[in-house]
């Protein structure tokens, strides 16, 4: 079903103006898009998909290490970032993680839980969208990629698009038309802003996007005592606006990045403190003058390694002067090392932005959308799902099942449309 040869929906049957017309137009082969071509077509509709990439879900292929982490079992509407937090609600009750996970298992996709409720692979994730294109051909759904959409406009029944594929121009119309075209992440693999231009032509508000699950990076000052640790794992709990995550942390050459930073990413603003603690549910305070009750010829150094990764351990002495032996060490000093370890504060310079952002926060106000079927109150039968909607969810597949939830939500309602017009 993969192909850049165009489908037989935009195949010139003679027609000197190349018009077409179909009933539901996709604009993304995303994981939402895909998913929401197999239930708009349930009922028979013709559902074209379109994308301007060569290759359909790119994002899917690259996500989880290649092994795409597709859900999470624990999959909850505070997981997720929005203007309005209760917007989700209604399409993750209606569609959850397990209704996707029983497509994966007809599928005969292996998968196991990593952590924390954590769903991947246990091959490829390209079994993940296999199994979205065959859902797609099952329900007649067809793809064009490479192709362009160059207009698209409303004439108060019907959606007219001027396309091009390959230099040809073609017209289509189409009676509903679903935006899945993603955000603007991952620019190397296509990410355009199509989805909030096209939004805005429409009267719907955006709230302004900015790189959501993504590493922080410091100045050079902080760097250079930083930068040596590049490649060191330590279990942190980072604190961000309102929100504080507990996981691994991992210093970079350029920052601080792993799962605990790029979840506490999407609550930071820019010149806001973020709250670091190195030794996440220890107290370095008591335990360092225990250490020096029990242990006085040890050194200060010796006694952290036994709390934090040797590399770390060894720099934060350095930093704070303390290459000396506990019964040496000033209770304030050690005092001071514990704060500097369990109350680490920095403020980050930015972020690595959209270039390496797992996700976009922000996007499509949910206030001029139904909850129930993600349709446009400004333009009947407009629909917006996934990553473009002001819906973000936390690292760890909430954005994949918002995905399929909203996804979901928009097809099934166009199916039904369809029927009941029929």
């Amino acid at each position: 079903m993969t192909q850049t040869t165009l489908p037989r929906l935009l195949q010139d049957n003679g027609a000197s103006a190349k018009a077409r017309s179909v009933d539901c137009v996709i604009i993304g082969a995303g994981a939402a898009g895909l998913y929401a071509a197999h239930y708009a077509g349930g009922q028979g509709a013709s559902v074209l998909v379109l994308d301007h990439r060569r290759k359909p879900a790119e994002k899917v292929r690259i996500s989880g290490g290649g092994r795409c982490n597709f859900t999470n079992l624990h999959t909850h509407p505070k997981c997720f970032i929005s203007d309005n937090p209760h917007f989700a609600k209604s399409a993750l009750a209606r569609h959850g993680p397990w209704d996707f996970i029983d497509y994966v298992t007809q599928a005969g996709i292996s998968y196991h839980e990593k952590t924390l409720g954590q769903l991947f692979c246990d091959e490829s994730s390209q079994q993940i969208i296999d199994m979205l294109l065959d859902l797609a051909n099952r329900s007649g759904a067809q793809i064009a990629l490479e192709t362009q959409v160059k207009k698209v406009s409303h004439d108060g029944g019907r959606f007219q698009l001027e396309l091009e594929h390959q230099g040809q121009a073609f017209a289509l119309s189409c009676q509903s038309l679903v935006i899945a075209s993603g955000g603007l992440s991952i620019p190397k693999i296509g990410a355009t802003n199509f989805g909030y231009q096209l939004a805005q032509q429409f009267g719907h508000q955006v709230v302004p996007p900015r790189p959501g699950l993504v590493p922080f990076t410091f100045d050079d000052q902080l760097l250079t005592r930083c930068r040596p640790l590049a490649g060191t794992a330590v279990q942190a709990q980072i604190k961000a606006g309102n929100a504080r995550f507990d996981e691994a942390a991992l210093f970079t050459h350029r920052g601080l990045s792993g799962p605990a930073a790029l979840q506490a990413s999407s609550y930071w603003l820019p010149g806001d403190t973020i709250d670091v603690d190195l030794a996440r549910g220890t107290n370095v305070g008591a335990q360092l003058l225990d250490d020096k009750q029990s242990r006085p010829k040890r050194l200060v150094r010796s006694s952290l390694e036994q709390l934090l990764p040797n590399r770390l351990a060894e720099s934060l002495c350095e930093e704070l002067g303390l290459n000396t032996r506990l019964a040496d060490t000033g209770d304030k000093a050690l005092r001071k090392l514990a704060a500097r370890v369990n109350r680490w504060q920095l403020v980050p310079t930015g972020t690595e932005g959209y270039r390496t952002a797992e996700v976009t926060l922000g996007g499509v106000c949910t206030s001029q959308l139904s909850s129930k079927s993600m349709e446009s109150q400004q333009v009947p039968g407009l629909y917006f799902i996934g990553e473009v909607v002001d819906v973000t969810g936390w690292l760890g597949g909430y954005n994949f099942q918002w995905a399929w939830s909203s996804a979901w939500a928009a097809g099934t309602a166009i199916a039904k449309r369809g029927a009941n017009t029929a």
